[in-house]
């Protein structure tokens, strides 16, 4: 595994867990609970906001979330390549 990879896999670990802690940091929920308070909370949001049937919001929020991880990996790859680019 290249150096960019692993730089980019810590990249969008981070960009997950800056995700979820945007979206629990004023709930009184436990941390251990935060990762499907904030599932739970942006299926609630797509399915207020847009009016879309329970399971395509819940669908739709898995792809949020798999959208963060993967803007998240190619940012952090990229950014390492330009930095020890020579």
């Amino acid at each position: 595994m290249n150096t960019h990879k692993r730089v980019g896999i810590i990249t969008a670990l981070v960009g997950l867990v800056a995700l979820i802690a945007l979206l629990n940091v004023s709930t009184s929920a436990s941390i251990i609970n935060w990762p499907m308070e904030a599932y739970l909370g942006t299926v609630f949001t797509i399915g207020w906001l847009t009016g879309v049937p329970n399971f395509l919001a819940y669908i739709l929020a898995i792809v949020v979330f798999i959208v963060v991880i993967g803007v998240g990996y190619k940012l952090g790859s990229e950014f390492y390549r330009v930095l020890t680019r020579r």
